[in-house]
């Protein structure tokens, strides 16, 4: 068990440990904060090229979900001090500074360590305005939640590994994990948000979990809405499912009441763990199908995928 965290207290910190949110928001002026995040991983691509666009995309992610812009990144790399082509290593570089260009965040310095086993990813500081800093808690009963992302690319990497996803279905699960939130997330903040959140290693419903319970509400999920990528429910059914999304059951599953109907393989894509995954919107219902539109229209695969109701039990009903 990890001993207890001593408090701290700092009226700048926006937003801290108190919430689950994606990254902390530190006031600089009544004008201007910081956001800043962390996040890194082991390949789960084959490609290094690849792995480094999608290591940037997904840690450049928390900065969009809260509704910044990024400015600056600093690299995180582990990496074999021997037995490894430094080519590899250079072409992951490549490819998370491709993507960080993308963004128009400024790569300005990083830190690597000798590690058996690869991993890469970034530290990112962005800016937001503190008056319009979106969070993972302020859902309301009304609202309706908007997915901009199709699921599923946990159990398509699990199944890459393993030789059993086809070419098109890995094509289209690293076509979406290297899509930023960038557009999603301008395309959002002319409307009423309540909360924001991005859909990552928790899935779905585990991230849907965090927002429900910090907001004090329930959640009702259309499983009906639901995009899934190309093959992601075959690979499912065959038990391509990684040890993440067994652990999101564990964690999440009790909160959780599905309707009877759902199959087995649905209900485990609503927990699959996703990398660079899309984000998800409560957004007052006025709103709600002006903003898939919106999203749409730019090229997200934006859906309504279910409403907020007051807080009862379950925690999240799927129907």
């Amino acid at each position: 068990m990890l001993a207890r965290l001593p408090k701290q207290f700092d009226p700048n910190v926006l937003v801290g440990f108190d919430t689950a949110d994606d990254a902390g928001v530190y006031l600089l002026s009544p004008e201007l904060a910081l956001v800043q995040t962390v996040d890194f991983f082991t390949p789960i691509v084959d490609d290094p090229h690849t792995f480094g666009q999608i290591a940037a995309a997904n840690s450049l992610s928390d900065v969009y979900a809260m509704g910044g812009r990024p400015i600056s990144a600093l690299s995180i790399v582990g990496f074999p001090n021997t037995g490894r082509d430094v080519d590899i290593l250079e072409a992951i570089l490549q490819g998370g500074l491709a993507k960080m260009q993308e963004a128009g965040c400024t790569v300005i310095g990083g830190h690597s360590i000798g590690d058996d086993e690869i991993k890469f990813g970034y530290a990112v500081t962005g800016l937001v305005d503190p008056k319009r800093v979106l969070k993972n808690v302020g859902a309301r009963p009304g609202d309706r939640l908007v997915l901009t992302k199709r699921l599923g690319t946990g159990v398509i990497a699990t199944a890459l590994k393993k030789g059993g996803a086809a070419k098109e279905t890995v094509d289209a699960a690293i076509l979406s994990m290297c899509t930023l939130n960038r557009t999603s997330m301008q395309s959002a903040l002319p409307f009423e948000v309540h909360a924001a959140t991005d859909v990552t290693g928790f899935g779905l419903l585990g991230h849907a979990r965090e927002m429900a319970a910090g907001s004090k509400v329930s959640f009702v999920v259309d499983s009906t809405q639901i995009e899934l990528l190309p093959q992601a429910r075959e690979l499912a059914q065959k038990g391509f499912l990684p040890g993440g999304l067994k652990r999101n059951v564990e964690f999440i599953g009790e909160c959780v009441e599905f309707a009877p109907d759902i199959p087995e393989e649905l209900r485990n894509l609503l927990f699959d763990p996703q990398t660079s995954g899309g984000l998800l919107f409560s957004v007052a219902p006025k709103d709600a199908t002006q903003l898939v539109e919106s999203l749409r229209a730019e090229g997200a695969s934006a859906k309504l995928v279910g409403e907020v109701l007051e807080k009862t039990r379950p925690l999240i009903q799927v129907r």
